[in-house]
């Protein structure tokens, strides 16, 4: 069926029809509704989950680790500084493999105080082990969402989705909702090798020595380097059963591009149309979304960008003192790349703090890029009133 849905009511559907067993999450804006709809749902008894109320974003965390290690499927939700408050417990979560799910949905870090988006909430995350996937519309994210799941359970890793503040999660689209039968099918009950059990006593998370800690490390490793290929596998299956599918990259009009944007989120679909009107007019121009950042798709990156003369990266984040996030590690993968098949790549700062990125503004990045102009320095920021 289709139904019109917000974005954060499109992961709740998305928790439903995967059927998550424990719920626990702490509401913040904009991400409350994902709470209320799934509280919703186990009310009137279409989840038959059991939702654990707790007093913040740390012990949430720590309600959905405790409930994952005794094997069952499990999921939170957070934005911003309730993200950035479970922190701690994020590496936890990773370090012992414990295959749950969270949405985030992107909003600004204070101060000053601001709850539209930008993505610095979740890429403040990027190193805690937990692999990343940023969505572009409601319909991606329910579907995302159950596939975050099988991803997640395949490999024993956690999986953060995430969706952009109010763009997203405030604004309803028209969403095909899965039969339930199917998504059983697609997604079966989990089954935890490893797991807390009172018939069958173990202990976990107990001190590691330098002689082991190492090789724990080298494993959750190896485990995020096998996502990119798991990932395309469930995709697979994905579009097989419903006829949609996403991947780690889409690029979009860029078999011939002289010029890619490279996007991710919400920005992506006005970019699309800032393409089709730079297409109609003769010119060269492509796209490329990044939806999954961690891990880094690094080989994809290269095929997708070897030969292209330029590249300019819209980046709604900043790392402070060093740039837009997405636009350092894209400069990181494309290091290697031999003389003549590495892009110039121009890294743009815009729309941070839910600042809008208009078709004029892609088009001024367009412009700049164009003139080919050695930017004067890695940061070049869009919109900014000195």
């Amino acid at each position: 069926m289709k139904k019109v849905m917000v974005g954060n009511h499109a992961v709740a559907w998305g928790a439903r029809l995967a059927r998550v067993e424990v719920i626990s999450a702490y509401p913040i804006t904009p991400q409350t509704q994902v709470v209320e709809k799934l509280s919703e749902m186990c009310a009137d008894g279409t989840l038959p989950a059991r939702f654990i109320k707790v007093e913040s974003e740390h012990s949430a965390m720590a309600a959905v680790i405790g409930a994952s290690a005794t094997g069952v499927r499990a999921f939170t939700a957070s934005s911003s500084h309730g993200l950035l408050y479970m922190h701690e417990m994020l590496h936890w979560a990773a370090g012992a493999r414990l295959p749950i799910v969270m949405a985030d949905v992107n909003r600004a870090i204070g101060p000053g105080w601001n709850i539209w988006t930008d993505q610095n909430d979740s890429l403040s995350q990027r190193d805690t082990g937990w692999v990343q996937l940023y969505c572009e519309t409601n319909q991606e994210v329910l579907d995302t969402t159950i596939m975050a799941f099988k991803l997640a359970e395949s490999l024993n890793v956690p999986v953060m989705l995430t969706l952009d503040g109010f763009y997203l999660s405030h604004t309803a689209e028209p969403v095909e909702v899965p039969d339930q039968e199917l998504v059983d099918r697609f997604l079966p009950k989990r089954e935890a090798s490893y797991k807390l059990d009172v018939d069958e006593p173990h202990a976990f998370g107990a001190l590691v020595k330098p002689d082991a800690y190492m090789e724990m490390r080298w494993l959750q490793q190896e485990a995020l380097q096998k996502v990119p290929a798991a990932l395309d596998a469930i995709e697979r299956d994905w579009r097989r059963m419903f006829g949609r599918s996403y991947g780690a990259l889409e690029a979009y009009r860029a078999a011939d591009a002289e010029l890619l944007l490279v996007t991710s989120g919400t920005v992506t679909s006005t970019a699309r149309a800032v393409v089709d009107a730079r297409r109609a007019a003769g010119e060269r121009i492509g796209l490329l979304k990044v939806k999954m950042f961690r891990p880094f798709p690094t080989a994809l990156v290269r095929e997708a960008l070897r030969g292209v003369p330029r590249a300019a990266v819209l980046d709604r984040n900043i790392s402070p003192g060093h740039g837009g996030i997405f636009a350092e590690e894209l400069r990181s993968a494309l290091y290697d790349l031999p003389d003549g098949e590495r892009p110039e790549l121009f890294g743009f700062v815009l729309g941070l703090g839910g600042r809008d990125i208009t078709p004029a503004v892609i088009e001024d990045v367009i412009e700049q890029t164009r003139a080919g102009l050695r930017p004067t320095r890695e940061d070049l920021w869009v919109g900014v009133n000195p």
